[in-house]
């Protein structure tokens, strides 16, 4: 026989079996996930026409997270920490909970539907402080740094190997010197530039540091698609930061690309702020695996400092429910007056598209702001095809052109507000770590407001007409990146 010949059918079949082996393989995993069916059939065409490539794709971005619960309390520690959330339930569901402020009673499904799937109380005793510019949030985050006492907890998606970053590598450092709890958090995806030796000085100086899934070869991530996108900072258990900004120069507007850079970022105290720490404290047991003592050092009693009343909700791919988004489907589902949107990614899911027509035709102001310049283009070409429908029901979209907006704000009826980390997209929704805070209060949702028709000076109208006028090379990205929006 000849030799290549024998080479070349061996290989033949060598192949064969490899790709009817992995299409097997991927498609029951695929299926198996019991994900939404839609992402279900695009990944399972993926698969089958581009077997091998495909099955790889599916590894680094397909595979489904949801219900396999990762951050756990365990039982004593629910019994320590659950118990409000208990009693605030059996008060919500016999209508006898008395709130402090009675336009709050409006929301009480809602309220009620994040203590059950988010274990999220809530507390009424907090004051809130919104930033909307990198200055003005770092430099209240150095003072609070400077002012740490007993420990200093922070979380970040992304911190970035240049002057602000090193700037707080160093003040950390310096705050564990003088013998304060210092842990820092940061994403293994979002940090996945730093050099080795980048959080040494904080180390050295008695600090701790921790990757949430860090990569298993470094410089590549097999894990891509599960990424922690929260931003948390809790001192001494009574001030917490919880938005936007990550830690870069960028977040200061020193972007060579977009230069103006408009974020938005809260600082909390109150009893909201035991809610962040919890919610830190659980990250950075799953990502470090240190055993965590969930004592009274970490829940210091707080003051009564303000009247706003808030939720901190968690959600994530190892959750049965999408949590933020939910909360998000609710406001939107319970405006009469308006609801105004500011996000940098817009690729709602079915359920969010169809409740922004619903409340547009049925006579709610639905205003929605995203960045004119995008940093992703695919999603941005996403975005577009969605907002040519909701243009049609009479949603109005606006293009921040001051520079980019990365602000993940929605509010509604001058009352209720979510501000965080959470995108309003599938991203978002299904696959990212997030933590919003969900605010009831009408001084905050005023403000809001007022920040949102500032930003509407700064941006330009998406009309319809102007939408329908664009070249078909255009409507055509817009199609095919929408028919891939789930995996995008």
């Amino acid at each position: 026989m000849n030799p290549i010949y024998f080479i070349w059918q061996n290989l033949t079949l060598f192949i064969t079996l490899m790709i009817v082996t992995n299409l097997i393989l991927a498609v029951a995993m695929v299926l198996f996930e019991r994900r939404n069916p839609v992402t279900t059939m695009i990944w399972s065409m993926v698969i089958f026409f581009f077997p091998i490539i495909g099955f790889i794709l599916y590894l680094f971005l397909g595979q489904d997270l949801r219900k396999r619960k990762i951050f756990t309390l365990k039982s004593h520690e629910e019994d320590k920490l659950i118990r409000t959330i208990r009693y605030q339930r059996t008060l919500l569901n016999g209508n006898q909970y008395r709130f402090k402020d009675p336009k709050i009673q409006k929301y009480t499904d809602m309220i009620t539907m994040h203590l059950s799937s988010s274990d999220a109380p809530l507390s009424e005793d907090n004051a809130v402080k919104i930033y909307t510019t990198g200055e003005a949030k770092f430099a209240d985050l150095f003072q609070s740094i400077r002012n740490a006492k007993k420990f200093i907890h922070m979380e970040y998606y992304i911190i970035r190997n240049d002057a602000l970053g090193k700037e707080v590598v160093e003040l950390l450092a310096e705050k564990a010197r003088e013998g304060v709890e210092v842990k820092f958090l940061y994403d293994g995806m979002g940090g996945i530039r730093l050099p080795k030796n980048f959080f040494d000085p904080l180390i050295k100086a008695g600090g701790k540091v921790a990757v949430f899934l860090p990569p298993f070869i470094p410089k590549f991530n097999l894990r891509v698609n599960y990424r922690n996108h929260r931003k948390i900072c809790v001192f001494d258990g009574v001030t917490g930061f919880v938005g936007g900004f990550n830690i870069g120069v960028e977040y200061l507007g020193k972007s060579k690309k977009f230069n103006y850079w408009r974020d938005m970022h809260i600082k909390i105290e109150g009893s909201a702020v035991k809610d962040l720490e919890l919610r830190f404290l659980l990250d950075w047991r799953f990502a470090s695996g240190e055993e965590i003592s969930f004592d009274d050092s970490h829940y210091p009693q707080t003051e009564t400092v303000g009247n706003t009343a808030i939720q901190i909700v968690s959600s994530g791919p190892d959750s049965k429910w999408m949590s933020v988004r939910n909360g998000y489907l609710k406001i939107i589902n319970s405006a009469r007056n308006h609801v105004y949107i500011e996000t940098p990614y817009f690729v709602p899911d079915e359920e969010i598209l169809s409740a922004l027509k619903m409340a547009a035709l049925s006579g709610v102001d639905i205003r929605v702001i995203i960045p004119k310049k995008p940093d992703h283009p695919f999603v941005h070409w996403a975005a577009m095809s969605y907002i040519g429908e909701l243009l049609e029901a009479g949603v109005r979209f606006f293009a921040y052109h001051k520079g980019f907006i990365h602000s993940k704000m929605l509010t509604s009826d001058g009352f209720v507000s979510s501000i965080g980390t959470a995108n309003l997209d599938i991203r978002s929704f299904r696959v990212n770590f997030e933590v919003n805070a969900f605010i009831y209060n009408s001084a905050t949702a005023q403000e809001l407001d007022e920040i949102f028709i500032k930003d509407m000076y700064d941006s330009t109208e998406i009309t319809l007409e102007k939408f329908n006028q664009r070249p078909l090379k255009d409507k055509t990205k817009d199609a095919i990146c929408r028919l891939l929006s789930p995996l995008l």
